[in-house]
């Protein structure tokens, strides 16, 4: 039985679209719907079911599902472990969606260029969501905001960015005192489930400021393109470029020093330590 077409049945069945599983594998849809007929004839039942556009697993299919994950997951540490400690086999990485476009494009090309025999797993997602995924080993490393508590003895961190929290304005808005400005206009509030939108409901606490809130978002980007289209303000992390293009935003400085430190948390051991290693090294190159 071919690894690679447990694999396939196994991201079919995250995704639920033939077609996003065969974007995520870099395969055709054709080719991936081959390889479940294959993989069904080899195991004699059905594994999914086509409704539409969507895709289900069958009752069959989910019996094997966490079976076929531990067969796939095992299957990549023993790349990893055959490479006798040189950096190999895939990465399991998460980003944030400021980290997957500001920080992740530049640390894997460097990884790449340096080891080339790593190849990558990145899942996008929120602080919180990630973190468990780290601890739970079910990720080697992310690209997370830094909480607010230790990280356990089996992780460890590394700040890569401090960024200041500032006032985003529509450009054609008086500027005044930031508190006046936040106080006297509508405010779109950082969603306060992530743990950014923590350090901004934070300062809002701190500095006793009553807002005007009638929308709260988890997207910054989304955030930045509102106070755009001058719906209000709203205080963000100065996060790496790139912000969408086109905005016409002032960006005022906050009174105090808030920071939002986005950074690198790994596990300290496992199948893919070296290249966690290697991972680690490239940031700390980057980012010293």
């Amino acid at each position: 039985m071919d690894i690679r077409f447990l694999e396939s049945f196994v991201i079919v069945a995250e995704c639920g679209s033939i077609a996003e599983a065969a974007r995520r594998l870099n395969v055709t849809p054709a080719t991936l719907a081959q390889r479940l007929k294959t993989l069904e004839s080899d195991l004699g039942h059905s594994l999914v079911n086509r409704v539409g556009r969507t895709v289900r697993a069958t009752g069959s299919g989910l019996a094997i599902l966490p079976h076929a994950r531990e067969l796939v997951e095992a299957a990549r540490d023993l790349r990893a472990i055959a490479a006798n400690d040189v950096p190999a086999g895939q990465l399991r990485l998460g980003a944030t969606a400021t980290g997957l476009t500001g920080l992740l494009p530049g640390i894997i090309t460097a990884l790449s260029s340096r080891h080339p025999k790593i190849d990558y797993f990145v899942r996008p997602g929120s602080s919180v969501d990630l973190y468990h995924r780290v601890i739970a080993g079910e990720l080697d490393a992310a690209i997370i905001v830094q909480p607010q508590f230790p990280v356990p003895k089996s992780a460890d961190w590394l700040t890569l960015r401090a960024d200041p929290l500032l006032l985003i304005a529509p450009e054609h808005l008086p500027v005044g005192p930031a508190h006046a400005m936040i106080a006297s206009h509508p405010f779109i509030r950082y969603d306060r489930n992530q743990w950014g939108g923590q350090l901004v409901d934070d300062y809002l606490r701190r500095h006793d400021l009553k807002v005007r809130e009638w929308l709260e978002l988890d997207a910054l980007d989304a955030i930045a393109a509102l106070v755009d289209r001058g719906l209000g303000v709203a205080i963000v992390p100065d996060w790496a470029p790139p912000w969408p293009e086109g905005l016409r935003l002032q960006k005022v400085s906050l009174p105090g020093r808030a920071m939002r430190r986005t950074g690198l948390l790994w596990n300290r051991s496992g199948a893919r330590i070296a290249a966690v290693h290697a991972l680690v090294e490239v940031c700390g190159t980057l980012y010293p």
